[in-house]
């Protein structure tokens, strides 16, 4: 998954943004499950991106929700 920069995420509407967060929150459960499996983190700096953009992400929708 790109990783996804908040001017990128401005240009989406708000239903592709929503879609966009999902995939995210889908890829961060896998890669938790994954390394709860394992016992050991295997990429821990991933799974601390895809947090940040989860956030970025749910901070942006926010902003626009609160716009209207």
């Amino acid at each position: 998954m790109v990783i996804l920069r908040s001017k990128e995420i401005r240009d989406m509407d708000l239903e592709d943004i929503q879609k966009k967060l999902d995939e995210l929150r889908a890829e961060y459960a896998r890669n938790i499950s994954k390394s709860a499996a394992a016992g050991v983190y295997e990429n821990p700096g991933k799974i601390k991106e895809l947090k940040r953009t989860i956030a970025r992400v749910m901070t942006i929708m926010n902003e626009i929700e609160q716009e209207t």
